[in-house]
């Protein structure tokens, strides 16, 4: 009873949740100011002329959003969850027809002066379909084919944002193996995604016969460490398929890729320099960071932001803003919040008596974890610029609100279930 009064607010909903919310959607709009800072502008709240002003009238309207959710009926929501998938996939589809495209991606629907992306809400809908799919009890016949269905349930919303040009929204749908994971599904399968990409990215960095003879090492290597025969089987067959994806990625990337495409993928794997694209970003983005060395120049004080020296800084880039503003202490202050929140995420969902809930919780936490991950490992060089959002910090309005409806429906469905 003692936590459950610490761990609750008015209504019983998630006071913790709700404060992390805040603290990262205020870091967010006051990193968002001091990039648009100069000294001596007028300072304009609402003002639609500024980004600031922008941003801010989006968080009144995710506040608004968060606050309808908390006042729907839970069971409303677990009733519809394939109905709202299913209207979020045709959304996205008719942006193919549609759409307008922004910074290469044709991803946007344009209402007037506003632009949604509607593959950010995609994000939640696919998590609500998920945790239906994973709740609903299944005959023997029908927990098989589960896993099929629920790989069906994240490549066509992955898909969909291929087409849409935008690769780093289709890769966050695959974060949801996290939540596959807790669910039962076979980490060796996992293990042989992950080889997957791992044989991918060595054969087009080194070449083909590089890639074959770590294969064979590691074959080897795998006798010694267990020589039962049902394992050395499987090893042999992994390695034969691993032969056989090795050969088919070289055969694709050589004779099937154009040159631009090509060109990409190197720059991407760090195999060629883009001195002017993807180079350049990533350069000034480490310049900013370091700049601001252990303590943080001070807020409204960061020159390489200010100067736009850093590109995107608003949005895939903000956390440049934060490094030289607040320094090495600021940025782990930063993931230190963004961890408590996932941790926070996933002890609440084991808490949960109702599947659906669990999983859905699970679902929040993966892709918050993924966008994480991969936005903060983009800016110091350490994962490829692929342009995703730092969750509820970033500026953009498609982004907070999505990422606002996804916490903040795991927020209404804790109620009455723990």
């Amino acid at each position: 009873m003692f936590g459950h009064s610490h761990t609750t607010v008015h209504k019983g909903f998630d006071n913790v949740l709700i404060i992390l919310y805040g603290i990262l959607v205020l870091i967010g709009w006051l990193t968002i100011y001091s990039t648009s800072y100069k000294p001596g502008s007028d300072f304009e709240l609402f003002s639609l002329n500024t980004y600031y002003g922008r941003q801010l009238i989006w968080i009144l309207i995710s506040v608004a959003t968060a606050i309808a959710i908390l006042l729907i009926d839970n069971k409303l929501i677990q009733t519809y969850a394939y109905p709202i998938y299913i209207f979020f996939l045709l959304l996205n589809i008719l942006v193919l027809f549609l759409g307008t495209e922004i910074s290469g991606a044709k991803a946007w629907i344009k209402i007037g002066s506003i632009s949604l992306q509607p593959i950010e809400f995609a994000k939640f809908a696919t998590a609500l379909a998920l945790a239906k799919l994973f709740s609903e009890s299944k005959t023997s016949s029908e927990k098989k084919m589960i896993w099929i269905y629920a790989f069906i349930l994240i490549l066509i919303p992955a898909g969909i944002a291929l087409l849409q040009d935008d690769t780093g929204s289709a890769l966050v749908f695959f974060s949801f193996i996290i939540l596959f994971y807790r669910e039962g599904f076979s980490p060796f399968i996992i293990f042989l995604g992950f080889l997957a990409i791992l044989l991918f990215i060595f054969t087009i960095y080194f070449n083909e016969l590089y890639t074959i003879t770590f294969l064979v090492i590691a074959l080897i290597i795998s006798f010694f460490i267990n020589n039962d025969k049902k394992y050395i089987t499987r090893n042999i067959l992994v390695f034969i398929g691993s032969i056989i994806l090795i050969f088919a990625v070289n055969y694709a990337y050589n004779d099937i890729l154009q040159p631009h495409q090509r060109q990409r993928i190197d720059t991407i794997l760090g195999k060629s320099v883009d001195p002017k694209g993807a180079d350049f970003n990533l350069n000034q983005s480490k310049i900013a960071i370091g700049s601001g060395g252990f303590f943080g120049k001070g807020y409204l004080k960061g020159t390489q932001t200010k100067l736009n020296f850093v590109p995107e800084q608003r949005t895939d880039f903000i956390f440049c803003g934060i490094g030289e503003e607040w320094g090495f202490l600021g940025c782990v202050a930063l993931i230190a919040i963004y961890l408590a929140l996932i941790i926070r995420l996933i002890t609440q969902a084991e808490k949960q008596r109702n599947a659906f809930v669990r999983v859905y919780g699970y679902g929040v936490a993966s892709v918050f974890f993924f966008h994480l991950f991969v936005n903060i490992g983009m800016t110091i060089g350490l994962m490829p610029v692929i342009g995703i959002p730092l969750p509820l910090i970033s500026y953009g309005g498609s982004s907070l609100w999505g990422f606002t409806i996804l916490l903040f429906i795991f927020i209404r469905l804790q109620y009455n279930n723990n």
